[in-house]
């Protein structure tokens, strides 16, 4: 891939371009020293991914990446020195960034392996043919459209770039409930997973936790996915985690849990998929899956997309019974789920 450095110290500068030149598959489109050069060089000559510094001089890495989300997309990884710095990673990912790293050797000796990895994962996604995927017909039986919330229905929710905002987004109209328990599958490292559930609680009123090995599903809560491994549910109903499929370019894969909680005994008509922001198809067949079995299904609409490719998918591909923004989706949910006289306090 033809991949951009910006980054205003020359000494990660120059790690960046050393270590993508020991790789031997990628090459160095341009270096950019601030956000504000690097918008104007992604104008004039748009690479396959950009390897952006979260805070510079000028123009930081957050407003960066939305202006050249805005002008001339592109894969966008934030790697920075300063990985702690929840509130900025996540702005963001908000902002159209797929995902965030630490910057090689200036971050308690974080391994450019890691790095080169991390760009492999990516590399898919970028590499993505832009061709529509097959029609399918959802069965006229299916009992979406006037499918009624139970006491325990789940809401899963499938969110990569630009998931953090929407999100936030999403849940400023949807009040905590007893009526549903939450799954979040977000696009993520494992590193920044624990961060991102702390940050992503601060911003929402309802509680977020992680979606640990073995618990159940929290009526009111929102669990999230952990990294690496692709979280489903056991026969018993509790969470779960499994290397398999290995070949997925994102771990945790929206596409798996969306798949398995279709087919799941415990969970058959008491199920809700949504799938948000990101770039590629993961989620769309598993959305699709999710109403064939007569789930309800929606997803977001392009105009309040960061990257709008696995809404896209789940649209082209019949998956999607609702296309809506998140403040919509939200609205909907707390319509679905009943009233404020219902919600928790």
């Amino acid at each position: 891939m033809r991949i951009a450095i910006v980054n205003d110290l020359l000494l990660a500068t120059e790690a960046l371009r050393r270590l993508l030149a020991s790789d031997g598959r990628h090459t160095v489109a341009w270096i950019a020293h601030d956000g504000e050069e690097a918008v104007a060089r992604c104008a004039e000559d748009r690479p396959d991914l950009i390897l952006m510094d979260l805070q510079m001089p000028r123009l930081d890495g957050i407003e960066a990446t939305r202006r050249i989300m805005a002008q001339s997309p592109c894969a966008i990884l934030m790697v920075t020195a300063t990985p702690d710095d929840c509130e900025g990673v996540f702005r963001a990912m908000g902002a159209g960034a797929l995902d965030v790293t630490a910057t090689p050797a200036l971050s308690g000796g974080a391994d450019g392996g890691a790095l080169l990895r991390k760009i492999a994962r990516i590399e898919p996604l970028v590499r993505l043919p832009e061709r529509a995927a097959r029609p399918q017909l959802v069965s006229a039986t299916a009992p979406t459209e006037h499918a009624q919330a139970t006491p325990d229905t789940l809401v899963a929710i499938g969110a990569s770039t630009g998931g953090p905002a929407a999100l936030v987004s999403l849940f400023e109209t949807w009040t905590p409930t007893p009526e549903a328990s939450v799954v979040l599958v977000q696009h993520i490292d494992r590193r920044f997973a624990p961060s991102f559930i702390g940050w992503l609680g601060t911003q929402i009123a309802w509680p977020v936790t992680a979606a640990m090995p073995g618990a159940l599903p929290q009526p009111g809560q929102v669990s999230v996915a952990l990294g690496d491994d692709h979280l489903l549910l056991d026969a018993r109903g509790r969470f779960a985690y499994t290397v398999e499929p290995a070949d997925y370019p994102y771990r945790p894969s929206v596409d798996v849990f969306f798949a398995n909680l279709a087919s799941h005994p415990r969970r058959v008509g008491k199920a809700l998929g949504i799938l948000l922001t990101g770039m590629g198809r993961d989620g769309a067949s598993g959305l699709y899956a999710l109403r064939q079995s007569g789930c309800p299904t929606l997803a977001q609409d392009e105009a309040s997309c960061a990257v709008y490719g696995m809404p896209a998918a789940a649209v082209r591909m019949g998956a999607a019974e609702r296309v809506l923004s998140p403040t919509q989706i939200g609205a909907w949910l707390q319509r679905r789920f009943g009233n404020s006289s219902r919600s928790m306090t």
